[in-house]
């Protein structure tokens, strides 16, 4: 029976930055389907209503993966006709032209090779900051210093989209990954995914750790945390 108490430490097979295009590329196409079916791009969608979007702003998601993100918010926005660019970073070469691929046919997406604590993300880079399914990757000493960085780096807000550490969702991904997911990566990997996620008071604590004075927490479907973080109000 896994511990559901604190956050696990137990390392994620995605974690190795060196992985080949014959294991990423059908890894980001299964993630992309699981994305979808369990409403985890909503999460953006429900915080850009709130902060409000604005022609010409530019929009980063960190551990961007295979840019599935990316790719449904620019279609998103171009249903609004709304002028954005979009910024997609990651350290595994393999999902950046994987992404890079897949986004040929929307030139306002472009894409860095690069760990997101690296010196090629500059304070006020971009207007907003967000992730998916990519902060739980780190410890809670590192996490403090990556929010740090990500509210560094944008110039509005920050928003983080991630898991709820739950028995029904981890439960829950196990029988969806074993009845569609022909990855051993996948599998196992989604389950810890929920053991190194969060419950709202470590949210919140991390956040305080961080210096994070303005910012807001939504619980959303399917066991995901909506984070937001006004920059400017902090």
């Amino acid at each position: 029976m896994p511990d559901f108490k604190q956050r696990s430490t137990q390392e994620e097979m995605m974690d190795d930055f060196s992985l080949s295009h014959e294991i990423i590329d059908p890894i980001m196409d299964e993630l992309e389907v699981v994305n979808k079916l369990l409403g985890g791009y909503a999460v953006f969608f429900d915080a850009f209503k709130k902060i409000g979007l604005e022609d010409g702003m530019i929009i980063s998601d960190w551990g961007c993966g295979g840019g599935d993100s990316l790719r449904i918010i620019a279609k998103w926005a171009r249903k609004r006709n709304l002028k954005i660019k979009l910024v997609g970073v990651d350290a595994t070469e393999s999902a950046i032209e994987y992404a890079r691929q897949k986004s040929s046919n929307f030139p306002e997406i472009s894409y860095i090779l690069a760990d997101v604590m690296s010196s090629q993300l500059v304070p006020n880079q971009f207007d907003i900051v967000i992730s998916s399914l990519f902060t739980h990757h780190f410890v809670d000493a590192d996490w403090i210093e990556l929010i740090r960085k990500m509210s560094s780096c944008a110039s509005k807000n920050v928003i983080i989209n991630d898991l709820h550490r739950h028995w029904f969702a981890y439960y829950s991904i196990g029988i969806i990954t074993s009845l569609f997911s022909k990855s051993e990566l996948v599998k196992h990997d989604s389950k810890v995914s929920v053991l190194r996620s969060f419950r709202h008071n470590e949210l919140r604590n991390l956040l305080q750790k961080g210096g994070i004075s303005s910012y807001s927490i939504k619980w959303m479907w399917a066991f995901r945390w909506q984070v937001c973080i006004d920059t400017e109000g902090n």
